[in-house]
Formats: C-alpha cells, structure tokens, sequence
C-alpha cells in the first residue's frame, strides 16, 4: 500500500481515449451540443532502480527484502533490480546466484538516467573503512571507497532513498549508519510501513527527509 504512493499516473501518448468527463463539461457549456473530448490513455511512467544489499548481516532480513522486492514488482511496470554487498562499489550483479556475472557501476550510470527513483535496502551495518577507504571492501581489491561510488550514485539521481531493515532507534549506535545518513542527507527510512510511506513521499517531491527518533 505504501508503495502505491509512488505510482504517479501521466497521460502521454496518442489521444485514443474518451474523456468522459471533460465531455460532459463541454457539452455543458455548449448548451447541450455534444462536444466530445478525447484523452492519452493512462500509462504509469515511474522508473525504479531498486539496489539491494545482500549477505552477510542482512542475512537476518532475507524473507523482509523479498516481500519488499515482490510488492515492488507488482507495483512498478518500469522496475530494474540489481544487487551489491555492504557498500556500492564500482560493480554491481544482477544474480545474485551468479555474483560473478559483474555489471560496471559506470554502466549503470550511464544506461539509467535521471528519471530513474533509486531505492537502496540494506542495513548499512559495517566497518567504517568499507564506504570511506581505498581497498576497503572485504570481497575485493577496490581503487576508490564506496563513498566515492555513493556520491557519484546520489550526483547523477536526484530522487534517491535508503530504507534500512534494521530499527531505527538502534541507528544512533552504528557509525557507519551515520556515514550513510549524512551521504544521503537523512533520506535513510526505516523499512516499515510508515517509514516506506515517508521514502515514497520523499521520491515524489524531494523535501521529506528522516528525523524521528534521532
């Protein structure tokens, strides 16, 4: 249901459509004379990038994510998924059964533009060198921090948020919580109802930002 708030319906396209209401309208100010109105029919047009943190810690929140991911495919047409571990780094995977199968984060840069809402799941629950350091990564040899891809993910889409399964009164406590935090400008909300409603106002208008509890 939160996620609905996101489906901002446009009407583009050829007008093939009938409009009955402004039909009705017309024919009203036409003292009677039909005066028929057509429209573009109704296409959803949202775009979502969805970035999933997989293994590890968010082991615990596997059967939460899926239900997410499931809800998000029937509510979005446009819906690309992709994943990554702790920290975007310079490539992300698609199989998460075939992590070898490497997409450049370059790639997706430039293959989605700034359409494209981008949610990011996880818990943001690891040592801090692995989004501030070179080489920080615990799966491989990195040349530039996760920070560095984080603010290259956030510079090229406007509409971002980062719901985190954990709860969030236990974000004070975690540093690297924090770091995630203040990349995103406290677009982090809590992977609840309400906290995916205010993520999903957030994407639609860009002013709502997390504070509750904090």
């Amino acid at each position: 249901m939160a996620l609905r708030r996101l489906r901002i319906l446009t009407r583009e396209g050829i007008e093939d459509e009938l409009d009955l209401e402004g039909t009705i309208q017309e024919t009203s100010r036409n003292a009677g004379l039909l005066d028929i109105k057509m429209q573009a029919t109704k296409k959803n047009k949202v775009k979502v990038l969805l970035l999933l943190d997989v293994g590890g810690s968010m082991d615990d929140y596997i059967e939460l994510c899926s239900e997410l991911f499931s809800a998000a495919k029937y509510q979005f047409k446009n819906l690309e998924h992709l994943y990554f571990h702790n920290c975007v780094y310079e490539t992300l995977w698609k199989d998460n059964e075939r992590r070898g199968d490497r997409i450049s984060t370059w790639d997706v840069l430039h293959k989605y533009n700034q359409d494209w809402k981008v949610v990011l799941v996880g818990d943001a629950s690891m040592a801090t060198y692995e989004i501030t350091s070179p080489r920080g990564s615990i799966e491989h040899y990195n040349e530039e921090s996760g920070l560095t891809w984080l603010q290259k993910l956030s510079s090229h889409f406007p509409h971002l948020v980062w719901l985190n399964p954990t709860a969030s009164n236990y974000w004070q406590y975690t540093q690297s919580i924090k770091i995630i935090r203040d990349w995103s400008d406290n677009r982090m909300f809590p992977l609840t109802i309400s906290g995916i409603t205010q993520a999903m106002k957030c994407l639609k208008n860009g002013k709502i930002r997390y504070e509750e509890n904090l």
